[in-house]
């Protein structure tokens, strides 16, 4: 039987749009505010998939809608202060930054406070717990910092019934159930997951069902 890897879609982009806010809509109008140049340090941190890469990735995409030169920078890859050309730059998993990139994160900041350049930040935890050299603790202190907000199950599973329904079929609330408490978590996994299973239901040609998706799984799992 054919394996259909529990992926998400190469099609899917972040957006501001897409990000299902729960109880993060003040972050959002922060980021809307950063976008438009009213904010310009802003530091994000969270547990792993509650959305902190999607929302970097989306609003290095939206500047760039906005004819700003932005980009996206994930562990540390070409850190440089040089960076503080562009009008935003987006510094994802900072928690994994080594000796010398975190030089030159301290670098950019102080050019881009000068410059007039935005800067974005994202870590797993609070500035002050990071174990990153003081100087650099201390820069993403100054600026906004916000924790991104975990969703709660009751919003994870209006954002899988949302998914499935643009999708073109309805996921039942139990199917939901199981996919929470028998599948990774993280909201881009369990999309990922119904992905999978709209495919799989066409491909079998049979409803989505709590069987069809424990089959489903248990396929993926072995």
């Amino acid at each position: 039987m054919k394996q259909l890897a529990l992926e998400i879609s190469p099609d899917y982009a972040p957006t501001l749009d897409n990000f299902v806010a729960g109880r993060n809509d003040e972050l959002l109008h922060t980021l809307g505010d950063l976008l438009a140049g009213l904010d310009r340090f802003v530091y994000l941190w969270g547990e792993a998939g509650g959305g902190k890469s999607h929302l970097l990735r989306a609003c290095v995409a939206a500047a760039q809608a906005k004819g700003l030169s932005a980009v996206y920078v994930a562990e540390g890859k070409d850190l440089s202060a040089d960076l503080a050309d562009h009008d935003l730059v987006a510094v994802d998993d900072v928690e994994r930054l080594d000796g010398e990139e975190q030089i030159a994160l301290f670098a950019l900041y102080n050019r881009m406070k000068d410059g007039g350049g935005r800067l974005l930040v994202a870590g797993p935890c609070a500035a002050a717990r990071l174990e990153l050299r003081p100087d650099v603790v201390t820069r993403l202190g100054w600026g906004l910092v916000y924790q991104v907000q975990s969703l709660t199950d009751d919003e994870k599973t209006e954002a899988l019934k949302g998914h499935a329904r643009q999708l073109g079929f309805d996921l039942p609330s139990e199917a939901a159930d199981y996919l929470l408490k028998h599948w990774r978590r993280d909201l881009p996994s369990l999309l990922a997951a119904l992905d999978a299973l709209d495919r799989y239901s066409l491909e079998h040609k049979r409803p989505v069902t709590v069987p069809l998706l424990r089959q489903l799984l248990q396929q993926e799992a072995g």
